[in-house]
């Protein structure tokens, strides 16, 4: 299997569009297969979704209801709201599985892989990408 990892800056950012690296590693891979994108960190997730169409914001505001940043969760280290953070990956899952074509991603028209990240006390972030050929 091939394999790549590469760190991601996602300071005051919800949303950060990487499609452009996976693509790159799966040219460089090439041909058919299975490419592994994972995100090992406990408050990110990464999803595939339609990008600079406002999609980002409304999914900003989709985690404020959902996850609000107040004093509610049991998970009380860091800043408050912190413990929303950690429940993201339940809703944003931590890795995606996306099919390759001769080396090209097989993406929908309008679809991006995107990190979501809520969790402003880590800005840093490693992407994992993993390929296996078919």
């Amino acid at each position: 299997m091939k394999s790549e990892r590469f760190e991601v800056d996602t300071r005051g950012r919800l949303v950060t569009d990487i499609t452009d690296r996976v693509r790159t590693f799966a040219r460089k891979a090439g041909g058919d297969g299975l490419l592994h994108v994972f995100i090992p960190h406990a408050t990110a997730g990464v999803a595939l979704m339609e990008t600079r169409a406002g999609s980002e914001s409304d999914l900003e505001e989709a985690i404020r209801r959902l996850l609000p940043r107040d004093d509610r969760y049991a998970h009380r280290h860091g800043s408050t709201g912190h413990g929303g953070d950690h429940l993201l990956p339940v809703l944003v899952s931590p890795s995606l599985t996306l099919p390759v074509e001769e080396g090209q991603v097989a993406l929908g028209t309008w679809q991006s892989v995107v990190l979501v990240d809520p969790n402003r006390e880590n800005d840093r972030r490693t992407v994992r990408l993993g390929f296996l050929a078919g």
